[in-house]
This record gives C-alpha cells, sequence and structure tokens, in this order.
C-alpha cells in the first residue's frame, strides 16, 4: 500500500488513535516540516490542539542524507556514537554542526510559532507526530527532550515506519503507533506517493489554521 500524501496518511494515523479523541488533556505536536501535514490530519481528527517540536538532523559533512545525531527544542542533543567513531569524526565537526543547526532550529521556532506561545505539555498526553520513522534519530531527540517537560504519557505515532525502529521506541515512550509496518522497510518516502517536500509555508498556515478553528471548537463548548 502506499498514502497518496500526508494529509491522507494522518487521516489513516488518527483511526489508530481514536481512544484518545475529544480528551482535553491531549496536545499534538508535530515534527517538522513533513510531519506538520500528518499531524493536522490527526490533530483534527481528535479534536486537539496542533504545534510543532523541533528538531534537527545533524549531517555527516560530505555525505548527504547521513545523520550522526539530532538536536530538539529544550537544547536536548542525540549523538550516534557508533558512526561518529566509524567516521573518526572530531569532537569541533561535531560542534560546527550543532551550532549551524540550531541556528535554522530557532529561525524555524521564531517562523512557525510567531507570537503564539509553545503548547505546554506538563502532565498531558502528548501525540508526537511525524511523517515516517527510519533510524529515529529526530523523534528519539524530541522524545528526550519532552520528558524533560515532564508530560504525563507520550505517545509517538506515525504512519509508517521500520519494525525494528517501531520495537525500540516501545522502550523509551508510553506507547508506540506504526500504522504501517512494511517489510523491506527502505525509506519512508516509498510509502507515498507524493512525498514532495512540506513548505515553510505551508507548515505555517497549517499551525494557524490549526490554532483558529481549536479557538473557535473551544468557544462553541464553553
Amino acid at each position: 500500500m502506499k498514502f497518496q500524501n500526508r494529509s491522507e496518511a494522518g487521516q489513516m494515523l488518527a483511526t489508530k488513535l481514536a481512544a484518545y479523541a475529544r480528551r482535553t488533556d491531549v496536545v499534538v505536536l508535530a515534527l517538522p516540516r513533513g510531519g506538520v501535514p500528518v499531524a493536522s490530519s490527526v490533530a483534527e481528527t481528535l479534536g486537539a490542539p496542533l504545534d510543532v517540536f523541533l528538531v534537527r538532523k545533524l549531517g555527516v559533512p560530505g555525505y548527504k542524507g547521513l545523520a550522526m545525531g539530532a538536536i530538539a527544542s529544550g537544547g536536548v542533543r542525540v549523538i550516534n556514537n557508533d558512526l561518529v567513531q566509524l567516521f573518526r569524526i572530531p569532537d569541533a565537526v561535531i560542534e560546527e554542526v550543532t551550532v549551524r543547526e540550531r541556528q535554522e532550529l530557532e529561525r524555524r521556532e521564531h517562523l512557525y510559532r510567531g507570537t503564539r506561545l509553545t503548547s505546554s505539555v506538563r502532565g498531558r498526553t502528548v501525540i508526537l507526530v511525524d511523517d515516517g520513522l527510519a533510524t529515529g534519530l529526530s523523534m528519539r531527540a524530541a522524545a528526550m527532550a519532552l520528558r524533560a517537560q515532564q508530560p504525563a504519557r507520550i505517545v509517538i505515532a506515525v504512519p509508517v515506519a521500520a519494525a525494528a525502529t517501531c520495537e525500540e521506541f516501545r522502550r523509551e515512550v508510553d506507547e508506540v503507533v506504526c500504522a504501517f509496518t512494511p517489510e523491506p522497510f527502505s525509506a519512508i518516502g516509498l510509502w507515498y506517493e507524493d512525498f514532495s517536500q512540506t513548505t515553510d509555508d505551508e507548515v505555517r498556515d497549517l499551525l494557524e489554521r490549526a490554532a483558529r478553528d481549536h479557538l473557535i471548537a473551544i468557544r462553541r463548548s464553553a
């Protein structure tokens, strides 16, 4: 099977999360950029607020797509020590890449959220959404950063993932929902008809619309 696009993937994923619908303690956090269209569909279906939780992969210089780690909001950094040792990557290079990616993380934080306050997760159930899981480095950094903010429960939810990666996360968070775990997995993009890059403008528009719609829903229920 293939998802038509990220929005459709989110709609399917939401059916696996029906137990969290219409609960006031639930917040949906998306990993930008690709996770936002997925999470938007999930949040709309569940009637939950939507926000972003920013993560940046730390790429190995000269090897496009190969990540030696990741950073997340809250100052968390996760390093793949086995890969660092294999490629003999100096600490100075890791720090240089970290500084560059942290600047981009802060830029996106301002761009996506604007003047809106960060959603409080303390004591709440957080559904952390991306468009898929391959190595899981970005999601791991996000989960670690979230744990420090004391949520009641962390649920990782993705439309498609490597089965082994899903199993690894079951030991790290409270619940893992992987809607589709094909074998062989290969790459996330193979399981989408349209896997075009999500733009900053699309992310901002989806977040603004979700905030507006959720506020309207709250007013109607008051």
